[in-house]
């Protein structure tokens, strides 16, 4: 039984929500799986002071720990918080994007 529940464990997959729980702004949010973990975005938070202040925290994650980030769109509470995570977890990962489907 022990076993099968750490095999259970080992292969699970986790989502940690980083922001906008509790409101709906600061999009970030760690998908955690066996095999890589994705940040799905990473927007800022906007709205009152108290919200606007955690722009200033850091990720409770490292940058060495994020394989690759996934943006469902643009939007400053999606995407504005790239900047300053961004600088660091480009320096260490590759950046991939969709090509130009004109340039075909």
């Amino acid at each position: 039984m022990k076993d099968q529940q750490q095999n259970q464990r080992e292969n699970a997959v986790y989502l940690q929500s980083l922001g906008a729980a509790g409101t709906v702004t600061g999009s970030k949010h760690l998908l955690i799986t066996p095999v890589m973990t994705l940040m799905v975005d990473c927007g800022l938070f906007q709205g009152i002071k108290e919200l606007r202040e955690k722009n200033w925290e850091r990720l409770p994650v490292g940058a060495s720990a994020i394989d690759a980030l996934i943006l469902t769109h643009a939007h400053l509470d999606h995407c504005g918080y790239i900047p300053p995570a961004g600088e660091i977890w480009l320096s260490q990962n590759d950046l991939y994007e969709p090509a130009d489907p004109r340039s075909d």
